[in-house]
């Protein structure tokens, strides 16, 4: 009997609703606000240099809060430029949020929006076809190549769409945090298409080394309050443990086993720490920027 096993990607509306459920118990959407605003003034110094106007690519912009979060960053550097923000995102919900936000957001003035309602796979084939070669001065690839089929091939594209003094923005998890753990152990068990699901700073570096580019990679602290995947019936807890391992309903449709075997390495050291009888889990991230 084949099993009932399905990936998470494939029901966006439950995705959503695990990866609110994930963000209102993790510190992974501050951590990054924190690097953006400490460190991103440096990476985008000089991508408009010269320049009128400065295009942004956003590969899976989600609703928006990050990405109007990095504008503000671009527009401090160069206050009289045009910027042409492009967003990638398959999620019509999260595109409708995305323009919500930006109705509610003050000084974007010069600030150009355009959405795309699609993948990232999609978008590269579309614009194949259409024979487009337009150069982006900022592209990020915000925690969204874990639903990419061929990473590779994709960040091949995308770096390869960079103008001269642009950045790649690339964050993913970090090689250190507890996700690597679970996914060495149970990757086959969870993943079932062919989509790379789980994907850290190393499979970044064993892409980018080998072709010799050049980059810098930034380690991001974060850590994620699994306390209520122990609550029997818990909804959030259910739909945490749906974002951990990327299976919808996984609760209700792993193999009794499994399930067990990782709610008990879940409670082990190996996969969180206890606090103040709380359990977390740590999801430290890395932010890698990619010269042209």
């Amino acid at each position: 009997m084949a099993s009932p096993i399905r990936t998470l990607a494939s029901d966006l509306a439950r995705y959503v609703q695990a990866f609110n459920v994930f963000l209102a118990n993790s510190t992974e959407h501050q951590s990054t606000q924190k690097f953006i605003e400490k460190e991103l003034p440096a990476v985008i110094a000089s991508i408009g240099n010269g320049k009128s106007t400065i295009n942004v690519l956003s590969v899976g912009g989600g609703a928006g809060e990050t990405d109007l979060l990095i504008l503000s960053k671009i527009r401090a550097r160069y206050p009289e430029v045009t910027i042409n923000n492009e967003v990638i995102e398959p999620s019509a919900e999260q595109i409708l949020k995305y323009k919500e936000h930006v109705a509610k957001t003050s000084n974007l003035k010069n600030i150009n929006f355009t959405w795309h309602e699609e993948t990232a796979t999609e978008y590269i084939s579309r614009m194949k076809a259409e024979k487009k070669s337009k150069k982006w001065d900022f592209i990020h690839m915000i925690q969204v190549l874990y639903y990419v089929k061929d990473i590779p091939a994709t960040f091949q594209y995308f770096h390869s769409i960079l103008d001269t003094h642009a950045k790649l923005l690339i964050i993913v998890l970090s090689e250190t945090s507890d996700w690597e753990t679970l996914w060495r152990k149970y990757g086959s068990s969870f993943i079932v298409r062919d989509v790379c699901t789980h994907l850290s700073s190393v499979d970044i570096k064993k892409i980018l080394d080998p072709a010799g580019l050049t980059y810098q990679i930034h380690e991001i602290p974060s850590h994620l309050d699994i306390t209520s995947c122990f609550i029997e019936g818990n909804e959030d807890g259910e739909l945490l443990l749906d974002f951990l391992t990327q299976v919808c309903e996984f609760s209700k449709t792993a193999p009794p086993e499994l399930k067990c075997q990782v709610m008990e390495d879940l409670r082990k050291h190996a996969c969180s720490e206890k606090r103040d009888g709380k359990v977390f889990f740590k999801t430290n991230i890395s932010a890698i920027v990619i010269e042209p």
